[in-house]
């Protein structure tokens, strides 16, 4: 030990020196080229001090943390929420090709806008989040969206193979006749019958006519668009194409009195919908696609849909079709960093029934090309020989939208290529994968926003309306008032119509 310690002064310093351990007086001292006893203690003394005021103050800061936080389990995302958001009426259109349930938002007698869905989705996992999306409430407030489900596509569908089938050949049975026009295949005459195998009588005129021999359980179903179609009269049900599934449309707009209509469409849905603009340009206003693909199935997607359809037609959803679906709705990026979004669309497959989506993949396989093209020889190009034989242009204004990330990012390039310009909005979304109204909702409704201006609805309302309504929102969810997640549905009737004889405008 060192003989120095007298040169402490005070006592307190010659305990606190006592008490240090000669290896850190030692250390201080030959760390210093000039060696000073005195100096070395004092560094040595205020080192410790200042490591037990840290000590103190952490000590402190911890419990004051602890205290002041509350745990809470997390709950995971869905697409449920509170019960009073969002007020549907769901309603079975029966067609000539099968039934068809339309899901109804809004007041009727506002503009029409018209959903439609991709494969493996529903208007619940496509569109109803989006929908009711804070910013698009004020939107709403000007517009009605009709949501249309493909064929056996809903939540809690039957097997579309497992449809009734008629006994007794005079055990009352509904039937639903839609008469097309040869001309233009234009559904004109929709009626609503109570009839046997033996007679057909009129629900409004109460005439009876009998069934001809094509309208026979037993036969064939006939592709002929001038006779009659007669849902329910054959065991089997043959899954529409995506022609039939656009010409499906029209029944509904019959029944709800629809004269033109918006549509907005995603993957198959938004193909299905341009095909309707396509045959019937008089009664689309505009269009808004995300991932609409307007060629055929390449060699890749058919192999992978062979499989999924395969596996689907067995009854079971597996987790091969699952991870298919999950890339095709939202492109691999996504599926690796969202796993909430992701999860909660997992467990919403367990709700498809797996024999009709299968049909309906099988049909979207199928498609064929669609015949749309923007150098026609009526705009002044010259075009090649038999290249845009049959092809068509869009009359109407469209907005395409895309993910940056998007597995079907090429597909919509070449889906612009093939549109006038002038007509054509292009957005690709920057940090977004293949489902922009899931993962940035908020870019998707500014630019519907500004799309449905430049069509000349909703002229006064400006980004700080949004703005307000979004700060309405958000302080009535802290306040509990508002509370609820996007996408909750409440109110739900369900309506088998009865569709009276009218003339369909075509």
């Amino acid at each position: 030990m060192y003989s120095s310690v007298v040169v402490c002064s005070s006592s307190n310093s010659i305990v606190e020196f006592l008490s240090l351990n000669q290896l850190d007086i030692e250390k201080n001292i030959t760390m210093n080229t000039e060696p000073n006893f005195c100096d070395c203690l004092c560094s040595v003394l205020m080192s410790r001090r200042n490591k037990r005021k840290r000590k103190r103050m952490a000590e402190k800061l911890t419990d004051i943390e602890l205290t002041g936080i509350i745990l809470e389990e997390t709950k995971p995302r869905t697409l449920g929420g509170d019960p009073s958001s969002v007020l549907l009426q769901e309603d079975d259109i029966e067609t000539g090709r099968g039934t068809l349930r339309v899901a109804v938002q809004g007041d009727r007698s506002k503009a029409a806008i018209i959903t439609y869905h991709d494969i493996g989705l529903n208007h619940v996992t496509n569109f109803q989040g989006f929908f009711s999306y804070g910013d698009m409430q004020p939107i709403l407030r000007h517009f009605c969206v009709y949501h249309i489900n493909a064929p056996g596509q809903h939540d809690g569908a039957l097997p579309l193979m497992q449809r009734q089938e008629i006994g007794d050949p005079k055990a009352p049975v509904n039937f639903t006749i839609v008469e097309v026009d040869a001309s233009n295949g234009c559904a004109t005459t929709t009626l609503a019958a109570t009839a046997s195998l033996d007679n057909i009588s009129n629900q409004e005129t109460g005439d009876t006519v009998g069934l001809t021999p094509q309208l026979n359980m037993n036969t064939e179903p006939h592709d002929d668009p001038a006779m009659p179609l007669v849902k329910g009269a054959d065991k089997r049900y043959h899954f529409p194409s995506m022609d039939e599934l656009s010409e499906m449309i029209l029944p509904v707009l019959q029944f709800y009195g629809i004269k033109h209509f918006i549509g907005f469409g995603m993957g198959a849905g938004a193909n299905i919908l341009t095909r309707f603009a396509l045959n019937h340009p008089e009664k689309v206003d505009a269009l808004a696609l995300v991932n609409c693909t307007a060629s055929v199935s390449g060699w890749t997607e058919w192999g992978w849909q062979k499989l999924n359809t395969w596996y689907l037609k067995s009854g079971s959803m597996t987790g091969f079709t699952e991870d298919y679906l999950l890339w095709h709705w939202f492109g691999q990026k996504t599926v690796d960093q969202n796993y909430d979004l992701v999860r909660m669309y997992r467990d919403t497959m367990k709700h498809i029934n797996p024999h009709n989506l299968a049909l309906f993949i099988e049909s979207y396989t199928k498609r064929t090309a669609l015949a749309v093209h923007r150098d026609l020889p009526k705009l002044g190009v010259k075009s090649t020989p038999g290249k845009n034989t049959g092809a068509r242009a869009l009359d109407c204004d469209v907005l395409l939208m895309a993910g940056d990330n998007s597995p079907h990012l090429d597909a919509m390039v070449d889906m612009n290529s093939r549109i006038d310009p002038s007509k054509t909005s292009w957005m690709k979304i920057s940090d977004c994968g293949g489902m922009p109204l899931e993962e940035a909702p908020e870019k998707v409704c500014d630019a519907f926003r500004l799309f449905l201006q430049g069509l000349g609805y909703v002229p006064f309302m400006s980004q700080t309306k949004i703005m307000e309504s979004r700060s309405a929102a958000s302080r009535a969810s802290l306040l509990g008032a508002g509370g609820g997640g996007r996408g909750s549905i409440t109110g739900t009737t369900h309506q088998t119509p009865v569709v009276q004889e009218q003339e369909a405008e075509c």
